[in-house]
């Protein structure tokens, strides 16, 4: 049998991700001999004590923290630094104190400042999700086959960096390190730009008029409705991955509306060759995905 990674887990914040990380512990995967979950909202808690995925939950996220050897935050990126002044005083010496949050640069940012002495800071994001939300959302396979980045800083403890890859492999992930500043660039264009896009689309059908409005609603196709699938994520966690990735994604977006008006000049002059090499790269990128059973 698998002995257990690490003795007490908390984890802060019981969305999809916590919820996911915690429900995988429960099946027997051998993260923690106890999981103990906190979160900011009292129905929240009071759905995971109704749940029964955690071991204990904790009203105070002080008492959530005290003797973990691992903290885990699964909450919104824009609230990081609120969070981490709570917790910081009760981090025991020797903890690991890891992340889900999808930048990595505002994450070392907001929390290196107040990290204790002897604890360990250990940024990752799991490529994992739904556009579902909150404590029913979770559920124990969310993780299989999906890439994790480690995002560890110069100077980072080689035991504590290796402790959270093993708790990523233990959920079923693929494991990848990346410096900080690459990993910010590559998920707004593999997941922030595309979420962006996505709110854009559905926010410019409902400025429609009524009629057509409607008619949008009644008659979407696959690709709209894959739109609206992705448009329907979390708003708090949209909100603060947007501002506290503000550069890359308006990198990206720059790069993107460029190339979004050439696609639309060749549409105006007829380029029918301009057309067929964009829908063919769109091909290949999507083939490559199925490839890579990431599709």
């Amino acid at each position: 049998m698998t002995e257990p990674l690490f003795d007490r887990l908390c984890l802060i914040g019981a969305g999809l991700i916590g919820g996911s990380i915690a429900r995988r512990n429960r099946e027997g995967h051998a993260l923690a001999r106890e999981v103990i979950v906190t979160a900011n909202s009292q129905a929240t808690r009071d759905r995971v004590r109704e749940l029964g995925f955690a071991d204990r939950v904790e009203d105070d996220i002080a008492a959530a923290v005290r003797d973990a050897d691992c903290v885990i935050l699964c909450v919104p990126v824009g609230v990081y630094a609120q969070v981490m002044a709570k917790i910081a005083p009760h981090l025991k010496p020797g903890a690991i104190l890891t992340d889900v949050g999808s930048t990595k640069g505002s994450v070392i940012r907001d929390l290196t400042p107040l990290l204790p002495a002897g604890v360990h800071l250990v940024p990752a994001h799991p490529m994992a999700g739904t556009e579902y939300s909150g404590p029913d959302s979770g559920f124990p396979t969310l993780f299989e086959g999906r890439y994790v980045i480690v995002t560890p800083t110069e100077g980072t403890d080689p035991a504590a960096v290796e402790k959270v890859r093993e708790l990523w492999r233990r959920c079923g992930s693929m494991i990848e390190s990346m410096d900080p500043v690459t990993h910010d660039k590559v998920v707004a264009i593999v997941s922030h730009l595309p979420h962006l896009i996505a709110f854009t689309i559905c926010g410019t059908a409902d400025d429609l008029s009524e009629e057509t409005r409607e008619s949008v609603l009644k008659f979407a196709a696959s690709g709209f409705r894959d739109f609206t699938r992705i448009a329907g994520s979390d708003v708090n966690m949209w909100r603060d991955v947007f501002l506290n990735n503000r550069e890359a994604v308006l990198e990206m977006l720059a790069r993107f509306t460029e190339d979004a008006q050439a696609f639309g000049r060749a549409i105006r002059w007829g380029e029918a060759g301009f057309i067929e090499d964009r829908i063919k790269r769109g091909r290949k990128i999507r083939h490559s995905l199925i490839e890579r059973k990431q599709a």
